[in-house]
């Protein structure tokens, strides 16, 4: 067991979120976003089924937020808590938004853009690379998301 980390109050607001997507039959993945100071200033999770939207993934939805309570599109300071490691659109995102700090908690070994199956936001060629945290709760994050795919693959069996 990893000894307690200072991200993991943070990490259990993002499990919160993912809970939340997991009640609207989405993937559950939560995020939120922490000012300098520490305190919450975005908050998403998987909105891609209730909202028909395909960029509806949680950092996503929690860096919109982010913004809108700042005022500007620029979240310099910030720190994106989320529960999953980034695919390449979210990677992407939180680039472009200059976010200081990535803390996530499990890898993703089928999309995953942050050293699972590509490295976007430490590739040289970009002009902001941000800190790295990974596997914070990872094992609380994994369940989750094991328990609804075994969900899922045992509905669509009893379908056919």
């Amino acid at each position: 067991m990893n000894p307690p980390s200072r991200w993991d109050d943070a990490m259990r607001r993002a499990l919160a979120e993912a809970r939340a997507a997991l009640a609207a039959d989405d993937v559950p993945v939560g995020a939120v976003v922490l000012d300098e100071t520490g305190t919450v200033i975005g908050t998403g999770h998987n909105t891609r089924e209730a909202d028909a939207d395909p960029t509806g993934h949680a950092e996503v939805v929690a860096l919109r937020a982010a913004a809108t309570a700042r005022g500007e599109w620029r979240l310099t300071g910030c720190t994106l808590v989320v529960t999953l490691e980034p695919c390449t659109m979210c990677a992407g995102a939180l680039v472009l938004a200059r976010v200081d700090r990535l803390v996530f908690g499990a890898y993703d070994d089928k999309l995953g853009a942050v050293g699972s199956l590509w490295d976007v936001v430490r590739d040289r060629r970009l002009n902001h690379r941000p800190e790295v945290v990974a596997g914070v709760l990872a094992g609380e994050s994994s369940a989750l998301l094991d328990s609804f795919f075994a969900r899922h693959r045992s509905e669509h069996r009893e379908v056919r």
